[in-house]
């Protein structure tokens, strides 16, 4: 990779547009533009930049004049970013501003084998598009279908002090686990890695650093970052920190940060707080439009993080309360959160039913909220906040009671298929998965547990069950962690479902109607095969959810009018580029291949057969047809159906 360029040369300068024409991509603007801001800058006559620019740029071509309104670019020096943390969030940070941008972005982990899996060509995380993005600033793969290919600034590394000291501004993506001991412990956010690395930015930088906080951390925890810095700074060495919480959404963290809601950037209200602000606006203004750049005060910024994942946390334990009501009076969870998400100032988001949430995120912030109230005397305020974790806990427990029930009040010696393990799907990430608890539970009562999910990675189900689990013999001897659906399936007493996967679902789909594009998981040659009715990319099929996560990743695309080279689509009629691709799926046709058949599964299956479904991605009347005895989470018991297949 190319070296940063010295402060002092004139030709290492961007330009930030805040008008991007529609259907001309970023990098063509800039094919443009950049030469001649180079030479403005080298002719300082006395005239003005903007009186420069016009000068030097000439009569660009007919379709660059017409369409483009360049409002008066901005110069500034060219930043170096280090972002220190390599997993969830800093990661795809890193590699999503590398893409947008022209910063040199350095990506770092004390990690070693972390920071190995992210120089090769199985990324440690997935999310649809990742992968692409990766490879384009890393490797210097051509990033848009206009051609223009530029040098790969995105790197990985383990050299952790080096890489604090050559960079302009440095973010803190580390991990704040809910605290395992002493004072807090249980609620309180661990933030033994925040001065782990804010000790190291003192130590090792030697030039003014701007230091932002990505992390989720508590009210306040930027002024004891501002202190350890101060008092470890060396002689000269001046600091500015700032909040600019994460709202990535796993499953769809691409497309959140290419097109987010909004960028949170807080600061001092001092001339150097609000300049370093600036700086960071000047970063994210270059993709993002800056009516949804929000500046506002630090401690402003570092509650909103929490209070939004509070209020959603919220909701969906509203409607896991509400779904043990509809249980017992025979309503549907369903239709009464349609019924809700219809009212404009409830809307419909997190109004689904589920075991309970999971992730990294929910869970320890609300915690971190009940121990702060705690904490500043707020005894009424950390009691209500208290209620959220504690209905979620409640969710995963009657659940898990309502399978046992209907196994005749025991699972001894009775296999459990379990499918899925993610807490939601689209990701690999198994954190607080309420699978951990429910696994456990039934190991607990005895059964064997077989589990399948599609992106879990088996090591790392052993892990957070081991760490769950007190009985290991039981673990060890009575789980099993299966490749596949039916292998999980075969011979067992009942199924749960408790990941949303579309490829568990066997709701009949309506025609398909999917956008191609070059950056995301169909890669350069996608086949249509009629008779699957689906996508085989590179002899892989892709899975539903697969392209609704890559739906979302071409939304955010055409959200910002950049124009990207559609795959090569052949069939018995050549497809045209760039269309759109329509593949017909209607009930009457064969289980397209990235689903799995629930017939085959009722065949291997003893009798009586239970599905339990903890997500509501099933239709049941067909599986109540099959045999299959449903219970689904938020809904009354439904009638036994005839057993036979």
């Amino acid at each position: 990779m190319e070296g940063p360029s010295s402060e002092n040369d004139a030709s290492a300068l961007l330009i930030d547009f805040s008008f991007t024409p529609p259907q001309t991509p970023q990098r063509k603007i800039q094919q443009y533009v950049e030469p001649a801001i180079k030479e403005a800058t080298k002719r300082q006559n006395g005239l003005g930049v903007e009186h420069e620019l016009q000068c030097c740029m000439g009569a660009p071509d007919e379709e660059f004049c017409t369409s483009t309104n360049i409002n008066t670019p901005t110069l500034t020096p060219f930043k170096r970013i280090c972002i220190v943390g390599a997993g969830y969030v800093g990661a795809p940070t890193g590699a999503v501003i590398a893409y947008e941008t022209d910063f040199d972005v350095t990506v770092v982990d004390y990690n070693a084998q972390r920071i190995a899996a992210w120089n090769s060509a199985d990324l440690p995380i997935y999310e649809s598009g990742l992968d692409h993005i990766v490879n384009s600033t890393r490797d210097g793969i051509s990033k848009h279908a206009d051609g223009v290919t530029t040098r790969s600034n995105l790197v990985f590394t383990t050299d952790v002090e080096g890489s604090i000291d050559a960079a302009d501004i440095i973010f803190i993506a580390v991990n704040t686990p809910t605290k395992t001991q002493g004072q807090g412990k249980g609620y309180a956010a661990d933030l033994r890695f925040v001065e782990e690395v804010t000790r190291t930015i003192a130590k090792v930088a030697k030039a003014d650093k701007i230091v932002v906080e990505k992390s989720t951390v508590p009210v306040k925890t930027a002024e004891s970052v501002r202190l350890i810095l101060m008092a470890n700074a060396q002689p000269g060495v001046r600091f500015e920190v700032l909040s600019n919480p994460e709202y990535l959404a796993e499953g769809q963290a691409v497309a959140d940060m290419l097109d987010p809601d909004r960028i949170i950037i807080g600061s001092l209200p001092t001339p150097e707080g609000l300049k370093a602000a600036d700086a960071l606006v000047e970063v994210y203004s270059q993709w993002v439009k800056r009516s949804k750049i929000i500046t506002i005060n630090l401690w402003s910024s570092e509650l909103a993080r929490l209070a939004a994942n509070a209020m959603l946390a919220q909701r969906i334990s509203n409607v896991n309360a509400l779904s043990a009501i509809c249980e017992k009076t025979g309503a549907s969870v369903d239709e009464v959160a349609y019924a809700c998400g219809l009212d404009h100032r409830i809307g419909n988001g997190m109004l689904k039913a589920g075991p309970g949430f999971g992730g990294s995120c929910f869970r320890k912030d609300i915690l971190s909220l009940v121990y702060l109230s705690e904490t500043l005397g707020l005894p009424e305020v950390a009691n209500y906040w208290r209620g959220v974790v504690d209905i979620n806990e409640y969710q995963k427990d009657r659940f898990t009671k309502r399978v046992i029930s209907c196994r005749f009040n025991t699972l001894t010696n009775k296999k459990i298929a379990v499918l899925g393990f993610t807490f939601k799907k689209n990701t690999a990430d198994i954190r607080e998965s309420p699978a951990i608890t429910m696994v456990t539970n039934f190991l607990s009562e005895g059964a064997q547990v077989a589990v399948y999910d599609p992106r879990a990675r088996k090591q790392q189900i052993l892990v957070d069950l081991h760490q769950a689990c007190d009985d290991t013999v039981a673990l060890e001897n009575n789980l099993m962690i299966c490749g596949n659906a039916y292998h999980a399936c075969d011979g067992a007493d009942a199924v749960i479902v408790l990941t949303e996967w579309d490829e568990f679902s066997n709701v009949d789909l309506p025609t398909l109607e999917v956008q191609t594009a070059d950056p995301v998981a169909l890669k350069r040659s996608t086949v249509l095969d009629p008779n699957a009715n689906n996508f085989v990319p590179e002899g892989t099929r892709h899975k539903e959810e697969e392209l609704c996560a890559v739906s979302a990743f071409l939304g955010a695309l055409e959200a910002r009018n950049v124009k990207v080279e559609s795959p090569r689509i052949t069939s018995d009629d050549e497809g045209s580029e760039g269309s759109s691709v329509r593949v017909p799926i209607t009930p009457a046709q064969t289980v397209p291949q990235w689903r799995i058949d629930w017939v085959r599964i009722a065949r291997g299956m003893r009798k009586p057969m239970f599905v339990f479904d903890g997500r509501n991605i099933l239709d049941h009347g067909k599986l109540q047809r099959l045999g299959f005895r449903v219970e689904a989470i938020g809904k009354a018991s439904l009638a036994e159906a005839n057993v036979g297949c």
